[in-house]
């Protein structure tokens, strides 16, 4: 049995890749870290949507804190 393909499946495998981006730029010091806060910051942004899509209340929670804790660092980053 397979699911249909929808936009939230869309967001869903965009946020991981982002994800994945991010931990891999994260292994290489020579790039800035700057790169792995944006990255983990947008891959936490969609699965936020897709946990509030979903309903799923331990999602919602896990990626809003972790939204706010990597945008609090971009924010000290820039100022």
């Amino acid at each position: 049995m397979t699911k249909p393909f929808d936009y939230v499946t869309c967001i869903k495998w965009i946020a991981t890749l982002f994800l994945l981006l991010a931990v891999a730029v994260r292994s290489v010091e020579e790039v800035p870290r700057i790169y792995d806060v944006i990255f983990s910051w947008i891959s936490a942004c969609g699965w936020l949507y897709v946990s509030l899509m979903w309903k799923d209340r331990a999602l919602i929670l896990l990626n809003s804190v972790i939204g706010f804790m990597l945008l609090t660092a971009l924010v000290r980053y820039i100022v």
